[in-house]
């Protein structure tokens, strides 16, 4: 199991992607390991404001730190070819090497469907992901050995190519997931697994087959990383912070799949029925720094080596400097 490291979650939902670079340099200047941020072709609520090209912001993220980053994450397939993607990450690897890692997901209908393609249901969105993957890992090869490779599928066809810009090591590929056929199949698959905050009991359910899938190809499952993306709210008082989540984060109160919607807007008729309690087991919301450590530390006590905080409220300056003072220093593996 890796060294323990806690990175800044990157919404550029909520901030345009200047302030998101400021922002992230500031997080590492706290002690914030490095940076995650979504792939998002429109934020969840009008609200938030904002969706930068992840790609984009994650390069000029790049420039100004020195820790980790990746696109946790992006669902290849639908906006964006498999091939294209694996090109964006192989340039991000070769501008910063050893510090980007890829996250991939099976996508949801507020970004992809924009392009007009038909939107699948779920079982044939994990399997495009995976045959996506296929690719992927396909064309890291082609960078490593400088060969071409083509790919001829269920989903997608690739002429005969190779990627040309390549770091001398591949990034890693972790694969988001909640459900644990798709975990067990990505043991087998890929480098890691990226998971969202969720109760422990059905996040070892995860672990464990996560494990399972890597044994069956002769891997270690419990050396291989595991990311957590965590959700929550602070601000100076439980009020500010209860507001925060109500009007920027309301999506975090939302105890149904939203894969299949489509639009900000439908969200935010759907935001007006959440309520404060809705987001209890969901996402804490608290004015105590040390409410928030001891939070956290379950999930680094249940094995996750890499996490990504978020904090929902417009007051990231604030809540930076709280936690790299009060909270990061006194989490332990």
């Amino acid at each position: 199991m890796s060294e323990l490291t806690i990175g800044y979650a990157a919404m550029l939902e909520q901030f345009s992607p200047k302030d998101m670079v400021e922002l992230s340099a500031l997080a590492e200047t706290y002690g914030f390991s490095g940076v995650m941020a979504a792939d998002h072709f429109q934020p969840w609520v009008p609200q938030q404001g904002e969706s930068a090209f992840v790609w984009n912001v994650l390069s000029a993220i790049g420039a100004r730190t020195s820790g980790d980053l990746g696109p946790g994450v992006t669902a290849p397939g639908y906006r964006i070819h498999p091939a294209i993607v694996a090109q964006a990450s192989a340039t991000l690897a070769a501008m910063y090497p050893g510090r980007h890692w890829l996250g991939l997901g099976s996508g949801e209908a507020l970004n992809e469907h924009i392009v007009g393609e038909y939107w699948p249901e779920v079982p044939e969105r994990i399997n495009r992901m995976f045959e996506s993957i296929e690719i992927i890992q396909k064309l890291f090869k082609s960078g490593l050995e400088q060969k071409d490779v083509k790919h001829s599928g269920k989903y997608f066809k690739l002429e005969s190519t190779r990627l040309w810009t390549f770091p001398e090591v591949a990034p890693e590929i972790l694969v988001a997931t909640a459900g644990p056929v798709t975990a067990k199949r990505a043991g087998r698959t890929v480098d890691g697994l990226i998971t969202v905050g969720a109760p422990l009991e059905k996040i070892e359910g995860l672990f464990k087959k996560f494990n399972e899938g890597a044994a069956e190809v002769g891997k270690n499952g419990e050396e291989m990383p595991k990311l957590l993306q965590l959700h929550l709210s602070w601000a100076p008082t439980y009020e500010e912070a209860l507001k925060n989540a109500m009007v920027e984060w309301p999506n975090g109160g939302m105890k149904f799949p939203k894969g299949d919607i489509r639009s900000p807007l439908e969200l935010e008729h759907m935001a007006k029925l959440v309520r404060p309690e809705d987001f209890e087991g969901r996402m804490v919301i608290s004015e105590d720094p040390e409410v928030h450590l001891a939070h956290i530390q379950k999930f680094v006590d249940l094995g996750f080596d890499r996490i990504y905080l978020h904090n929902v409220g417009r007051n990231q300056a604030e809540w930076l400097e709280v936690f790299g003072k009060d909270v990061l220093p006194k989490l332990k593996r």
